[in-house]
């Protein structure tokens, strides 16, 4: 048994097929079953019901699916465990949501590999949605995103990180306008409903019975901003008073009686893989928040 063949039998459960696990682990198609048989001939059982078109796990591949996370786990927590208690090594694999990347993050990572010089980071983008599924199947060892509202996987643990507010964002000329009239006359540019924040938003809008004219759906925050500085419309976005205050283009006023807000937290598995690196990356966040907020 290889601890690749188990990245192989991880990345096909989380894929769905052979074709693109063997994409995401960087190998031939063959190699995938070669690797796949030959675990079931170590394990002697079958791993997958061959008689479907697409790979569904047998009870003994869900049994082999568990056991090769918890056993990867172990393996990728072993640098990290190596170091003295002041001193971290190893590599850490992290998810973000597009305002974590646009806001503390960068100086956060800066801060951290000041810090602990021997710890890489790999940072990939994503919603949050999306990122949690992947820590859940252990593609990512961790993942800033926002507090996980239902429906989501099981199996993780979240560390609060920051708090924004939601706030509903206008051109500067609409600054005496009230808030129902906004929303309701102006063009209106919506946070994807596919993101956690979207999902906020939208059953905020319903309990307030208020209706939009919806002109594009984003995931960007970034790029909702952007939209409304330019005149187009008005949106609602998760941000810092502090950031939106800076925006000339802008006027601002809370969403939500009592305003809604927002946590940004550092989710991972149960089993906290990374558990030492994780923490110092949080702490490097929530140092980087407060010191924003300042």
């Amino acid at each position: 048994m290889s601890l690749r063949a188990l990245r192989t039998l991880v990345a096909i459960a989380q894929h769905g097929s052979f074709a693109r696990a063997a994409e995401a682990v960087h190998l031939t198609q063959s190699a995938v079953s070669l690797h796949i048989r030959g675990l079931e001939e170590e394990f002697n059982a079958p791993l997958f019901d061959r008689s479907r078109r697409l790979p569904v796990l047998t009870e003994a591949g869900y049994l082999a699916l568990e056991r090769a996370r918890e056993i990867l786990a172990l393996y990728d927590g072993i640098a990290a465990e190596l170091g003295e208690d002041s001193e971290l090594r190893g590599r850490l694999r992290v998810g973000a949501i597009h305002t974590a990347l646009a806001g503390v993050l960068p100086a956060a990572l800066a801060a951290l590999s000041a810090e602990h010089p021997h710890v890489r980071v790999n940072v990939l983008s994503g919603m949050s949605a999306e990122l949690a599924t992947r820590v859940e199947a252990g593609e990512l060892d961790a993942a800033v995103t926002t507090e996980p509202v239902k429906p989501h996987p099981y199996g993780l643990v979240s560390t609060v990180l920051y708090e924004e507010g939601f706030w509903i964002i206008a051109p500067q000329r609409l600054a005496d306008a009230d808030s129902r009239s906004l929303l309701q006359d102006q063009p209106f540019f919506r946070f994807d409903r596919r993101a956690w924040a979207g999902r906020t938003i939208e059953r905020e809008l319903r309990r307030m019975r208020l209706r939009v004219r919806t002109t594009m759906e984003l995931d960007s925050q970034e790029a909702l901003i952007r939209m409304v500085a330019s005149g187009l419309g008005v949106s609602i976005v998760p941000s810092s008073e502090r950031v939106l205050g800076k925006i000339e283009q802008l006027t601002y006023r809370p969403f939500g009686d009592p305003q809604r807000t927002r946590k940004v937290v550092l989710i991972e598995r149960e089993d906290r893989p990374r558990g030492r690196l994780a923490a110092a990356l949080a702490q490097a966040i929530r140092r980087q928040a407060a010191l924003t907020d300042e």
